[in-house]
């Protein structure tokens, strides 16, 4: 499976609007170096594990949103850090896979939550049901870019759960 990055969104603080930029150097176990997760000032900050270093978004779910529920949400507005194109994200979910030199690990799906609707002022939560993205770990330092692969999906080394495939924050 590959896929390919469309967009790249930092925010610096929680509840900042979030920055597109051309390439993010990733830190293993942060983040995205200047995001508000890697530098610990994001919401939900204070809650322990890896699932908030890196989160990503497919293109297509953010054009269903529109087509199927007539609500639009851009990259900068969907409040991940990846936009994807061609990659089925839910399928990553307990694998390591590859964006360009980075390579990450899928922790669980991100599911639409009411914080994101409160900052949006849309009604994104039902039309973004397990469609919202993936949460993933930085497992290799490295640099992303718009227009880099995300290709892999290995096979899990221990078996995906409910919990993985829960959202939640």
């Amino acid at each position: 499976m590959t896929g390919r990055i469309v967009s790249i969104h930092i925010a610096t603080a929680a509840e900042a609007p979030t920055k597109p930029v051309r390439e993010a150097h990733a830190v293993a176990g942060r983040g995205l170096e200047g995001d508000r997760y890697c530098i610990e000032t994001g919401t939900y900050s204070r809650k322990a594990g890896p699932d908030r270093e890196l989160t990503l978004i497919e293109e297509e779910a953010l054009a269903a949103l529109g087509r199927d529920h007539n609500v639009t949400l851009s990259g900068d507005e969907a409040r991940r850090n990846l936009v994807t194109r061609g990659v089925a994200l839910n399928h990553l979910v307990g694998r390591e896979f590859l964006i360009g030199e980075v390579r990450a690990r899928g922790i669980r799906l991100c599911e639409p939550c009411d914080h994101l609707a409160k900052l949006t002022g849309k009604n994104v939560v039902a039309g973004l049901v397990h469609r919202s993205g993936l949460r993933a770990q930085v497992l290799t330092s490295g640099m992303i870019r718009v227009g880099d692969p995300v290709q892999g999906g290995s096979e899990p080394s221990e078996a995906v759960s409910e919990d993985l495939l829960s959202g939640g924050h």
